[in-house]
């Protein structure tokens, strides 16, 4: 079974830019969607952005104009541009991907902001 994993997460000063990716155990194809959600601790996982295969993006209103999701290539499939971070920012970033048969979910990366 497909395994996905972030990268690029860490502790990072507000304002600052962090790109997280989402490496993918071995390729996938015939993706119909993929996102990012993130969850601080004691709340729900909420979703950051979402683009699917024909490269319709959405995004949760607090992070649109920072943020920016991209797709990839079949082993890392989907990235996250993350610009001006905010300490509201921090939690645990989590990747998925909808194919017509499965849908994944990474383990997820710490994202940190604070000075």
């Amino acid at each position: 079974q497909v395994q996905l994993v972030e990268s690029g997460g860490g502790l990072v000063q507000p304002g600052g830019s962090l790109r997280l990716s989402c490496i993918a155990s071995e390729s996938i194809f015939s993706i119909n969607s993929m996102g990012w959600y993130r969850q601080a601790p004691g709340k729900q996982r909420d979703l950051v952005a979402t683009i699917t295969s024909d490269g319709s993006t959405n995004y949760a209103d607090s992070v649109k104009g920072r943020f920016t999701i991209s797709r990839g290539n079949p082993k890392t499939p989907v990235y996250l541009q993350m610009n001006s971070l905010k300490p509201e920012d921090s939690a645990v970033y989590y990747c998925n991907v909808e194919t017509p048969v499965y849908f994944y979910w990474g383990q997820g990366t710490q994202v940190t902001v604070s000075s």
